[in-house]
């Protein structure tokens, strides 16, 4: 059954991202300041909400591991955790190409760009924590610590785009203040993110089942030393 549903999820996320692409690369034209470049919009930011989205689910997961003390909020949680902070790197990734065409540097250290950057180490640091600790309860108390941390750093990464107003632009969504593009051109971006959002689904759900693998084999490999 699980594989019908990843199945089916893989289908309709490539079948919207065909559809979605022909729209921005053949249909839409070029914005008036930025020209063909303003493009990778449509991929940085549904990558960008989908990171700060799955850390603060992680985070909820974390939380619930730390109330109830089960393994699944735990494995939950690493998964999400894992597939937002490639998410984090894709964002990072087309924003530094975007940056370099449109600025004409790679990186600029305002508030925004910082503050992402420190989310990213955060969550990189949370994977390489649950490396580093073979005990599984210990591991799953540090990492859900660092994801309750590491979610406030994303919260403030979400609002600085209203707080700060430096090179890196303002909102550019309509549900967002001061948000808004030209008719026509804010669509793709939700359309995006919905394939992004099938996308994910999916990987979570094979690294669950391959933590669950995982826990199996530790946990055989814990009752064989004992014997």
């Amino acid at each position: 059954m699980r594989n019908k549903i990843i199945f089916a999820l893989l289908v309709v996320c490539f079948a919207i991202l065909a559809w979605n692409l022909t729209t921005i690369f053949l249909v839409l034209p070029d914005e008036l300041n930025q020209g063909p470049v303003y493009r990778i919009i449509y991929f940085h930011v549904p990558s960008a909400i989908l990171s700060l989205t799955g850390f603060g689910v992680g985070m909820a997961c974390s939380i619930g591991y730390l109330v109830t003390r089960k393994a699944t909020w735990d494995a939950v949680a690493e998964g999400i955790t894992e597939v937002s902070l490639v998410f984090a790197t894709i964002a990072l990734i087309t924003g530094s190409i975007w940056g370099r065409i449109a600025w004409g540097v790679w990186w600029a250290w305002d508030v925004r760009l910082t503050s992402f950057l420190v989310c990213w180490l955060v969550f990189a640091g949370y994977l390489m924590l649950r490396r580093a600790i073979d005990e599984p309860i210990r591991r799953a108390q540090l990492s859900s610590v660092v994801s309750v941390f590491g979610t406030v750093d994303a919260f403030i990464v979400w609002k600085s785009i209203e707080w700060y107003r430096n090179q890196h632009p303002g909102p550019v969504l309509s549900v967002r203040n001061g948000g808004g593009m030209a008719p026509g051109m804010e669509t793709p971006i939700w359309w995006n993110l919905l394939a992004l959002v099938l996308l994910s689904s999916v990987l979570v759900m094979v690294r669950m089942r391959q933590e669950a693998v995982a826990r199996e084999i530790d946990t055989l490999r814990r009752t064989a030393h004992t014997l």
